[in-house]
């Protein structure tokens, strides 16, 4: 029985699919998070390419830095078992999860110091137009 061939990618196809530039995928191949095969010049990504590029993708979305994603992309590689690879990921988002709050806290402690610098500006504004009039 023939063997299926593996769908394969271009860097433009991933490109645009990904909506990304060619150069942020050679970028993550440079940072050794993506690494696809070579025939001369001609990059050619296979489905496990693929979907790393969307895990990049989502772990940026997520704040996670490339540093963070490339740990779990070797604990995965590294072990068949993934319970250490998702052990890390319940600790970095947990991590994420606790920086995002703090960054909670701060902006509504800043937008209730905005709201009180509005209202006096507002009130003496008021009083200096009563006084005018």
């Amino acid at each position: 029985m023939p063997q299926k061939k593996e769908q394969t990618y271009s860097i433009g196809d991933l490109a645009k699919e990904f909506d990304i530039t060619p150069r942020s995928i050679r970028f993550y191949e440079e940072q050794d998070l993506l690494s696809p095969e070579r025939t001369g010049q001609t990059r050619i990504y296979c489905n496990k390419d693929r979907v790393r590029l969307k895990l990049i993708l989502r772990g940026k979305r997520l704040g996670f830095s490339l540093a963070e994603i490339k740990n779990l992309f070797e604990l995965y590689d590294s072990n068949a078992n993934s319970m250490l690879q998702l052990e890390a990921m319940l600790q970095m988002t947990e991590q994420k999860r606790a920086i995002l709050r703090q960054q909670l806290d701060d902006i509504q402690m800043l937008m209730n110091e905005l709201d009180e610098v509005e209202k006096r500006c507002r009130d003496e504004l008021a009083e200096l137009q009563k006084r005018g009039s």
